[in-house]
């Protein structure tokens, strides 16, 4: 990934963990990695474990960020939340995978997209 692209994204993360703040979620992890892959936030929401991918977008030349979330990203996401339920046992009894779209235009933040159980209809335990 390019520095560019790697801002980009950076930015993006922090402009989720704010919006994700603001509505009360508590945030456990940035940037979780294992061998598996890397999931951009970890947080509680009540008593649900929130996954968050981040998909960070200039422009909708390619669709909006939300969009972007292909069939392989999603087993990624699993594959990564599992690995995060392994090694952390304390966790809320529910989980839940959001993807928080960011749109951006050159100079300003145009919209905060965030879908809860964007991911649905599979089993993370």
């Amino acid at each position: 990934m390019n520095p560019g692209r790697r801002d980009l994204g950076a930015f993006g993360e922090r402009v989720a963990v704010a919006h994700l703040e603001a509505k009360g979620y508590r945030i456990r992890a940035r940037n979780f990695r294992c061998r598996e892959g890397e999931i951009d936030i970890v947080a509680e929401d009540g008593d649900c474990l929130v996954f968050v991918e981040v998909r960070t977008r200039r422009g909708d030349a390619f669709g909006t960020p939300a969009e972007s979330e292909t069939a392989a990203k999603e087993r990624r996401l699993l594959t990564v939340a599992q690995a995060y339920l392994q090694e952390h046992p304390d966790v809320p009894p529910n989980q839940r995978i959001d993807v928080v779209g960011v749109e951006l235009s050159r100079d300003r933040l145009l919209a905060v997209q965030h879908i809860e159980g964007a991911i649905a209809d599979r089993e993370l335990a």
